[in-house]
């Protein structure tokens, strides 16, 4: 079930606003900037979709972003509890950082949780099957795909060269709660 939850960023041990109703979390995050919707794909994916079948089931939600957003390329990342590299790459991802572009990601299925500090605040969206989120550019933040990673997402960049991170240098993601 998706959820939001809030903590100041100075004490990760008492949320200060917690929601799983997707209209609640859309509207906390919409009013700081943040995309949050829900997709339904046009087709039935059955079991172990490819990369293309995924695309085709989702392009009329990614045409109508294309359109409002103009952004330039998509593709689908998959990663399973028995990637080799699944600690490594939580690691990376567990730092915060910023980008030059959006962030956006469309969970298919399973689930991560995006970390967002916005002002004083951090915002944590455990996003599941059928969640998009946009995280805009520059803004700090940090994702964590869990110990054991199950999840297949959308990624939409405005750059061709896909994801390029910044990192802040802090230490702020250690403190706050990560996804079991």
């Amino acid at each position: 079930m998706s959820a939001l939850t809030i903590y100041t960023d100075k004490d990760a041990s008492t949320p200060v606003w917690h929601s799983t109703e997707a209209s609640e979390i859309q509207q906390q995050l919409n009013a700081k900037g943040v995309r949050f919707e829900r997709w339904q794909a046009d087709r039935n994916l059955g079991a172990n979709p490819t990369p293309d079948t995924v695309i085709t089931a989702y392009q009329h939600a990614i045409d109508q972003l294309v359109a409002e957003k103009g952004y330039q390329s998509w593709d689908v990342i998959s990663l399973r509890a028995d990637n080799p590299q699944k600690e490594a790459m939580r690691a990376k991802f567990l730092n915060e950082h910023t980008h030059g572009e959006d962030e956006v990601r469309f969970f298919v299925e399973g689930a991560g949780l995006f970390c967002l500090h916005i002002g004083s605040e951090i915002y944590q969206v455990l996003c599941e099957k059928n969640d998009l989120i946009s995280v805009p550019a520059g803004t700090p933040h940090w994702f964590d795909m869990g110990s054991e990673p199950n999840f297949t997402a959308i990624r939409i960049f405005d750059n061709p060269e896909g994801w390029i991170a910044q990192f802040t240098g802090s230490d702020i993601a250690a403190g706050y709660p990560k996804l079991d």
